[in-house]
């Protein structure tokens, strides 16, 4: 009985293990390939609890499970000429998944390692093919979606012969290279500064036309008001022509009083002008008579000195005083107004004169 013991433990332990390794799960991010003496039996794409055969270790059932899930791999720095003969240093990657797991196995023995390697050749391919065929300025334009679209369809029919489905491909980094770099930079500022040199000139020709416009304006008010000034003053002159006239037709000699003494104030107003003047010049009427002088002299006083004024040339001042030019009597040196008869600002007489 005892001997029996060993034997029956062995095989239950033997029948034990046949069924843990005859049975094998799959979980829904991976699918399962089975293998029978190196050919496929089966694979089993949906999770689950499945039967093989048991001791895999003797070549009979094996199973090798494969990633059901989205998977990238990323090609860096690739160097790629445009057709302009320019250079951009690329970035791309590219999300794939294996579709049909019979193939995969098949080509590459289920090894994503060997599936990228392969996928990165032709991904390197079709990326240099594409930017070939367009201009230096595609790549950095709208016209980038379609060039990863077009990389993508080239690449697809190499990855179905392995078993993968590319999901997409994108274009990660498109970088000038140092030696393009500094030329392109060159050329977008020379660009610039031609804009900009544009946009000053279109500033300055509005600016003149605005300040033609504002000066035409100017000249265009000026002139109007300038014109209503004129009109506003002619009529001020005309109130007050006739206001003098009235006043005069009121009272003539309290007018030709009234006249006088103003242009006494303005003639004897500066201690510092000296008059010559004659005796009998009507300039002194008012002072000899004090009844002033008759009505028909006293209308003529301001018009003969002007008169004398007019006629006597300008002389240079001898010792501080005015010389007439004739000799033949007294000429004033500066009327200070239209209404003084006589003398400029001063107050004085010369006494050989007044004599």
């Amino acid at each position: 009985m005892n001997t029996r013991l060993p034997i029956v433990i062995g095989v239950v332990v033997i029948v034990l293990l046949a069924i843990y390794s005859s049975f094998f799960v799959v979980n829904a991010r991976e699918q399962a390939i089975v293998v029978r003496f190196g050919e496929i039996q089966s694979v089993k794409t949906e999770p689950g609890l499945y039967l093989k055969l048991p001791f895999g270790f003797f070549d009979a059932d094996r199973v090798q499970f494969v990633d059901d899930r989205d998977r990238r791999f990323d090609l860096d720095n690739i160097r790629v000429q445009v057709s302009g003969g320019k250079f951009y240093e690329v970035d791309a990657f590219v999300i794939y998944k294996v579709t049909d797991a019979r193939k995969f196995r098949q080509t590459v023995s289920g090894d994503f390692d060997s599936a990228e390697s392969r996928l990165r050749t032709r991904l390197d391919s079709a990326l240099r093919r594409v930017y070939g065929l367009r201009d230096f300025e595609a790549a950095l334009s709208e016209e980038r979606a379609a060039m990863m679209r077009e990389v993508r369809d080239q690449l697809r029919p190499a990855a179905e012969s392995l078993g993968i489905t590319v999901e997409d491909v994108r274009i990660r980094r498109t970088d000038l290279t140092k030696e393009v770099s500094s030329q392109t930079y060159e050329r977008m500022k020379s660009e610039r500064l031609a804009e900009a040199a544009l946009i000053r000139a279109r500033g300055n020709e509005a600016a003149q036309r605005i300040r033609a416009v504002a000066d035409r304006q100017v000249v265009e008010i000026v002139s109007q008001a300038q014109r209503d000034a004129d009109i506003t003053r002619g009529q001020g002159d005309q109130q007050a022509t006739d206001i003098y006239g009235k006043a005069y037709s009121q009272d003539p000699k309290f007018y030709d009083f009234y006249r006088s003494m103003r242009a006494y104030e303005r003639a004897l107003d500066s201690s510092n002008t000296t008059l010559v003047l004659s005796p009998d010049s009507e300039f002194f009427d008012f002072f000899r008579n004090s009844n002033g002088p008759d009505a028909g002299s006293m209308k003529n006083d301001e018009a003969a000195l002007s008169s004398v004024l007019k006629s006597a040339p300008p002389q240079a001042p001898v010792n501080g005083v005015l010389r007439p030019a004739n000799g033949n009597g007294g000429a004033p040196a500066d009327t200070g107004g239209s209404n003084a008869p006589a003398g400029g600002n001063g107050g004085k007489t010369d006494p050989s004169s007044a004599k």
